[in-house]
């Protein structure tokens, strides 16, 4: 690549070097106008162009010209100043991305787990914000009910062998699941056991602490993180909150828009 095909640019002292392709992706910009000489603010000093504006913003623009996506870090806030700085430098697809602010913003995902142990039971009820998470539970947790058989052996005959009958959890709604684990008493009034198995953990257990913190160890892979806990006092159960930051998805710019250089390349045509 020769050193003609490449310009670089001082924006507030900060240094970038880009393709002039790159620079002059929208034709009728500001940007083109300064690579060719026709915008009189902006002169070339020490083989550079010295633009009087925000370096760091300029980084996200640059980024924008090279891809023609608008992606910005989780914890940008300065949605304003650089849609200011779009606006200066005529840049209109991307004052049109910045617009869109509310798609641009990360939105938290939360779930809290409502745990209560009595006896030797332990319920289970977890909310989700995101329906997809409560989803990903459902497809992981397994409820495993025993079954036992009627005691019909004699003295000398083995005991019966009891059988685990496997059912997903309780989907009341769209953003919750609840389910239980630990003995309870069937209809027959013999004792039954409900067991809890989280995937990809292949164990089955009962004890509710245990799947307590089978199901926090779950969440906490997933990304989310405990934020906080609390007691609630009426029946003793543990409120367990997580959150999550989505990332935001890369704003494109809209194919059926056509660059000015095509537009202005087909109006030419047609005049032949």
């Amino acid at each position: 690549m020769s050193s003609q095909e490449l310009v670089t640019l001082n924006v507030g002292g900060k240094i970038f070097t880009t393709r002039f392709s790159t620079i002059k992706q929208f034709p009728a910009s500001r940007l083109t106008r300064m690579l060719d000489g026709r915008d009189q603010e902006f002169k070339m000093d020490g083989g550079q162009i010295f633009v009087d504006r925000d370096g760091v913003l300029f980084s996200f623009i640059l980024d924008f010209l090279r891809t023609q996506q608008l992606l910005l870090p989780t914890d940008f806030s300065d949605y304003l100043r650089l849609q200011r700085e779009a606006l200066f430098y005529e840049l209109d697809p991307l004052v049109h991305l910045l617009n869109q602010e509310h798609l641009l913003q990360p939105r938290p995902a939360l779930v809290e787990i409502h745990f209560l142990s009595r006896n030797t039971q332990a319920f289970f009820k977890v909310f989700g914000s995101c329906s997809k998470t409560i989803e990903m539970l459902t497809g992981r947790i397994t409820v495993f009910i025993e079954q036992p058989s009627a005691p019909t052996w004699t003295s000398n005959s083995s005991p019966p062998q009891k059988t685990l009958l496997p059912l997903p959890p309780q989907r009341p709604s769209y953003h919750d699941l609840v389910f239980q684990c630990g003995s309870d008493s069937t209809t027959d009034n013999q004792t039954g056991v409900r067991y809890v198995s989280i995937k990809p953990d292949n164990r089955k257990l009962a004890n509710g602490t245990n799947v307590l913190g089978l199901l926090i160890d779950t969440l906490l892979t997933e990304g989310f993180h405990l934020v906080s806990t609390r007691t609630i006092s009426e029946d003793k159960t543990e409120c367990y909150s997580f959150e999550r930051i989505k990332r935001p998805e890369a704003l494109a710019m809209n194919k059926a828009v056509k660059p000015e250089a095509t537009i202005m390349l087909e109006q030419s045509q047609k005049k032949k």
